[in-house]
């Protein structure tokens, strides 16, 4: 009986196992086989672009089966564009040194006030209450008269340094100077981005650099510009010497026509007998108040001093009036003289010269080109002048016609050439 058992259990499971074989077995799938193209090796590998500030070096990377890997590096930047980019350098840190040194006299001019005035009307108060007391408060009254005296000499020797350096002057120098090396950073920038720059280009701008440095010096000893001179004389922070331009001639005469270079011709006397003339009168005018005023603030604390000091002897009642009001009258010409910023108003008009008087240089020296292919294009100068003067195109020929018209008729202009301004 267990025999018989046992055979029947070997049955069952090699059927079963036969059932599971064949329930698991999967059938074999054809192979496919994919294939793809062979891609062709290039001769460059990588051809990278460095760009840095304008510069583009290509190097390429060449590779052949039966040669070693070569690296070779070319350059078509001239000598001229590297010179003009150091030149750039330059002027990038100069306008960092201008903007930074005029927030620091803006700064002398705020504080120097404040200090100047404090310490005069804190004087001229103490020579009033030594007054108001009398005679009789003795020795208690001696250290408010000791120090007005003392007070109003400090303001006077102050006041003298502050009317010599005329900080608020020397604040509009270093704006000007930000804003004129800004404007050469763009011209240089401009030349490198449009055109070929060639050795001439480099020397006129380091020409420019030089003569920008001469016209708005940085230090105060010794090459500071002279804060009261006999009488306005325009800024001039361009060379001497301007070089010619090499611009290409664009049509067979340039741009350039007889009428164009008339109308130039009295945009020039425009200038000349309306805006610089203008200009240079009312500089003269700020010239002359500054130096009253620069004269009147150191006279009037110096009579404050003095009389601080007979108050100070003799005990009289009209030398601390002196002096109360002497310092009084001293605060109110020092406000009035760094407070409205009087220097700044006479620098301002002194560039302003400047403008128009590099102007007219600027365009009689095309004028007197002979050959105009060697001039700037007529329609480029014609539009650039516009510019510069605030008008339209139609509007500078308006202003020409006009100054031909009063000319001939022997009356005056009554037009400016600049609107700007």
């Amino acid at each position: 009986m267990a025999s018989l058992q046992a055979s029947n259990f070997l049955l069952s499971s090699s059927s079963s196992s036969k059932q599971i074989h064949a329930a698991i077995s999967i059938p074999k799938l054809p192979s496919v086989r994919f294939s793809a193209p062979k891609l062709r090796q290039p001769t460059i590998q990588s051809e990278e672009l460095n760009r840095k500030d304008g510069l583009i070096n290509t190097i390429p990377i060449q590779n052949d089966v039966h040669s070693t890997p070569l690296v070779q590096q070319t350059s078509s930047v001239s000598m001229a564009t590297f010179q003009l980019y150091a030149v750039l350098e330059a002027i990038a840190d100069r306008v960092e040194m201008h903007k930074n040194i005029g927030e620091q006299r803006d700064n002398w001019n705020t504080l120097l006030l404040n200090s100047i005035n404090m310490i005069t009307l804190t004087a001229a108060t103490m020579a009033g209450v030594a007054a108001a007391t009398g005679v009789g408060a003795g020795v208690s009254v001696m250290g408010l008269k000791l120090a007005s005296s003392v007070m109003f000499s400090a303001a006077t020797g102050m006041l003298v340094l502050m009317n010599k350096i005329q900080p608020s002057q020397l604040v509009e120098e270093q704006r000007n100077a930000t804003r004129l090396f800004k404007q050469l950073q763009t011209q240089i920038k401009t030349l490198l981005a449009v055109g070929s720059p060639c050795q001439d280009d480099v020397n006129d701008a380091m020409e420019k650099v030089l003569a920008l440095d001469k016209a708005y010096p940085l230090p105060l000893l010794g090459v500071m510009l002279d804060k009261f001179p006999a009488s306005l004389e325009p800024a001039v922070w361009w060379p001497t010497k301007r070089s010619p331009n090499s611009n290409k001639a664009l049509k067979n005469n340039n741009g350039w026509t007889k009428e164009l270079e008339m109308e130039m011709r009295e945009v020039v006397e425009v200038i000349k007998r309306k805006d610089s003339e203008d200009y240079e009168r009312l500089g003269n005018k700020a010239l002359n108040m500054n130096k009253v005023l620069a004269t009147s603030g150191p006279l009037l604390t110096g009579i404050a001093a003095l009389g601080s000091a007979f108050m100070v002897s003799s005990n009289s009642p009209w030398a601390a009036t002196v002096a109360a009001v002497a310092g009084a009258l001293a605060s109110a010409v020092n406000t009035f003289e760094h407070g409205g910023q009087v220097g700044m108003v006479f620098e301002m008009y002194r560039n302003n010269a400047g403008f128009f008087k590099l102007m007219q240089e600027s365009i009689e020296s095309t004028l007197d080109e002979c050959d105009v292919e060697k001039r700037e294009n007529g329609e480029l100068f014609e539009m650039k002048v516009a510019l510069q003067l605030g008008r339209s195109l139609s509007e500078l020929r308006d202003v020409a016609k006009k100054s031909s018209y009063s000319r001939i008729e022997g009356s005056p202009m009554d037009e400016f050439a600049s609107k700007l301004f």
